[in-house]
């Protein structure tokens, strides 16, 4: 997958959200992160230029400087809130959702809203750090993808 630009960020591929909510993590973003051992994935607001969601992993997030996300939110921690539910913590939105063995979540009309997604979107998914990667939904980057259109697969 290519860097866009010399230190730039990488891409993992597009995702297309399906009419049902569905998406479809790209495989090598899977694998990078091993998003699907847990079968539970945690969702944040993306940042304004971005938009979409990151996507992380309790066994990324929980170890890590921002492990405090999950210790101050014990329904999120524990999954004990609704799937696709999202709460508030100091600036950001957090939910969590199932994902399947292949790496497809499907979001809920409530998350979709909520993220301002609808079918058909494109989104590029972005390595952020190594707790979690970036589903963006808008902005430069996106832009700058499209000048990649024969070399970014969409799943």
């Amino acid at each position: 997958m290519p860097q866009m630009n010399k230190g730039g960020k990488f891409v993992f591929g597009k995702s297309v959200v399906g009419g049902d909510g569905a998406i479809q993590i790209p495989a090598q973003a899977v694998e990078e992160y091993q998003i699907t051992i847990e079968e539970k994935v945690y969702l944040f607001t993306g940042s304004k230029s971005t938009g979409g969601f990151c996507v992380t992993r309790k066994g990324l997030l929980q170890p890590s400087l921002l492990g405090h996300i999950l210790t101050e939110n014990t329904g999120l921690q524990q999954y004990q809130l609704p799937p696709g539910r999202f709460i508030r913590y100091k600036g950001r939105h957090y939910c969590w959702l199932p994902i399947s063995g292949t790496g497809r979540i499907v979001l809920n009309g409530e998350c979709m809203g909520f993220l301002q997604l609808k079918p058909g979107m494109q989104l590029l998914s972005i390595r952020s750090s190594n707790i979690a990667f970036t589903m963006g939904a808008k902005g430069p980057l996106l832009k700058r993808a499209e000048a990649y259109a024969g070399t970014i697969p969409t799943v």
